[in-house]
């Protein structure tokens, strides 16, 4: 059995968890999400990409288009859910609607899903996508650092928020086309403070769309010594 967490039990009695796809009061009490909302979710299905994830049409290819014709630092992203209209409200709601509860649910899914996998990686540490300094103080918080916090504690993995800096204030990724996006990041993401002897990196972060945050993030992370780099995301879009 679980062990009671009376202090999330007592904050729920007086700030009712809302469901992260209806944004009403969960119903039954101590759920994260409305049973029937749960429908409404599309995760994502075999077959898909071994690189970045995204479902594929034939499970005898290997690779999406995209990183068929791209390369990728990262080893492997895994993705939950795709990036449909009702995912896109939800992690609207996340980033510019302060709702950070949503997020519980998410980790405890993805954790689900690909705790197993993710052990079987054996990551060092777990490494946040950052925002902008700017960009956190305006939210309050890095939604992709709250999603590692609870990935982390689900899976006994270190969470180091601090692992990569963001020194370029970018524009917002979905404006731009593929080449934008690359642009866009160029010197974007810079190293950061590591642990000592740190190989494998689990990378967080919330949206993949054409994996340009991913892969200038996996190209820091190499420059300071890590061999392999995985990713986790909550959504993912489909192929350019």
């Amino acid at each position: 059995m679980n062990k009671i967490d009376w202090k999330e039990t007592v904050i729920s009695l007086f700030f009712p968890r809302r469901c992260p796809v209806c944004g009403d009061v969960v119903h039954p009490f101590g759920q994260f999400i409305c049973p029937e909302c749960v429908k409404k979710l599309s995760p994502v299905k075999q077959p898909v990409c071994h690189r970045c994830g995204k479902e594929i049409v034939s499970a005898a290819a290997e690779y999406c288009p995209d990183c068929m014709r791209r390369k990728r630092t990262f080893e492997r992203n895994f993705a939950l859910l795709n990036y449909d209209d009702t995912a896109r409200r939800s992690m609207a709601a996340v980033k510019y609607k302060g709702r950070r509860e949503y997020l519980a649910f998410y980790s405890q899914a993805v954790c689900l899903r690909y705790g197993r996998i993710i052990r079987r990686a054996a990551p060092d540490v777990i490494v946040p996508v950052p925002v902008h300094p700017s960009r956190k103080r305006q939210r309050g918080f890095n939604q992709a650092e709250l999603l590692g916090d609870h990935i982390g504690k689900q899976l006994g993995i270190p969470v180091c928020p601090d692992g990569l800096r963001r020194v370029k204030k970018t524009l917002p990724q979905k404006e731009l086309n593929q080449e934008e996006r690359l642009k866009n990041l160029q010197q974007a993401f810079v190293p950061g403070n590591l642990p000592e002897g740190t190989r494998t990196v689990l990378l967080v972060d919330d949206i993949y769309t054409t994996g340009s945050t991913m892969e200038a993030c996996a190209q820091a992370l190499k420059v300071m010594g890590a061999e392999k780099i995985y990713g986790v995301t909550l959504c993912i879009g489909h192929n350019s």
